[in-house]
């Protein structure tokens, strides 16, 4: 299994973020370069973290992007799905009466991994 750089990324925004712990907005331009990313590349992961409610994104001069969520409140899992979204990682072709042994033994090993991400916090590993 393997997560796209757009996950690492939005983990490792919101890990800045939640160090920074600020109320004030972070704008684009110095999160880009503090986080050597591509300003169009980390807008797009900003937005899949607005969509999901970890951050909010205020226009205008003074505008930027702070946390929505506290940040005892978000976990691995809460960001992962913001840019991965929650379909299963396997899903078996093989069978057609949906009683894969396999299919149901993964979905089982994934059920664990997700409730691991979940109750692992981010600000924890900060």
């Amino acid at each position: 299994m393997k997560y796209t750089k757009a996950t690492n990324y939005a983990l490792h925004i919101v890990a800045y973020m939640i160090k920074y712990d600020k109320r004030d907005n972070l704008s684009l331009q110095p999160l880009a370069t503090h986080l050597n990313i591509a300003p169009s590349y980390l807008s797009k992961i900003l937005t899949q973290l607005v969509k999901a409610d970890i951050i909010q994104s205020t226009p205008g001069a003074n505008g930027g992007y702070v946390l929505r969520k506290s940040k005892e409140d978000i976990s691995l899992l809460d960001v992962i799905r913001a840019t991965e979204g929650s379909s299963p990682m396997f899903t078996c072709e093989m069978d057609e009466n949906h009683e894969c042994k396999i299919q149901k033994a993964m979905e089982e090993a994934e059920n664990m991994m997700e409730t691991y991400l979940k109750n692992k916090k981010l600000f924890e590993i900060i």
